[in-house]
């Protein structure tokens, strides 16, 4: 499978984290990306209409994006491991996954305000709204901790959004007054999976 990759993006960390949990991550072909919300790279488009990374192409030829179908993708080829059967267990996993997904989806919003937009034209509002939403998806987290056994695609999306806010806003300081969470975190980036996929700028 070919990958358009960006070192700092939490969603392709999410899917090589996925991919090193599978055993797959030697049949993934990185592509390097410029991935931007304004200048669009159609190397990526190519891939993917929207010019969004992850994106992937199978072998056969087959296009997979986001991250979610990825994931899916990769747990199928391995014969599954990080989405639970149907059940109680597979609906938990999924909510987390869309928490932590939902969690990243705002905090690039305002990540893009304040980098793609020039100064004179950025939203306080915007941005103090979209902080709103990462609060409560942290408090949210907080509230539903994975067992410390749970390694499925809902625990590893939190890790990686988890992640992602202590390398793009330290000034979050999100560990503070979740104690819980951030142990829980600090041990799951022990993982293999996450050493071998924490991002760089």
């Amino acid at each position: 499978m070919a990958l358009y990759w960006g070192s700092a993006s939490p969603f392709v960390r999410k899917v090589m984290a996925a991919a090193h949990e599978l055993g797959l991550q030697d049949s993934i072909e990185i592509r390097d990306s410029a991935a931007h919300p304004v200048e669009r790279d159609a190397r990526i488009q190519a891939f993917n209409p929207l010019a969004k990374v992850p994106a992937a192409a199978t072998d056969d030829g087959t296009m997979l994006y986001d991250s979610r179908v990825i994931c899916e993708y990769l747990d199928s080829v391995a014969g599954g491991g990080l989405f639970p059967p149907a059940g109680p267990a597979r609906w938990t996993a999924l909510r987390r996954q869309a928490l932590g997904d939902g969690l990243l989806d705002a905090a690039l919003l305002i990540r893009y305000e304040m980098l793609a937009r020039p100064a004179e034209h950025q939203w306080p509002v915007w941005i103090a709204k979209q902080r709103e939403k990462v609060e409560d998806a942290l408090n949210a987290m907080a509230a539903d901790i994975p067992a410390e056994d749970c390694h499925d695609i809902g625990a590893l999306t939190y890790a990686c959004a988890l992640g992602w806010l202590a390398f793009r806003f330290p000034e979050f300081a999100w560990q503070e007054g979740r104690p819980a969470l951030a142990a829980w975190h600090e041990a799951y980036e022990a993982r293999p999976a996450m050493r071998a996929t924490r991002p760089s700028a």
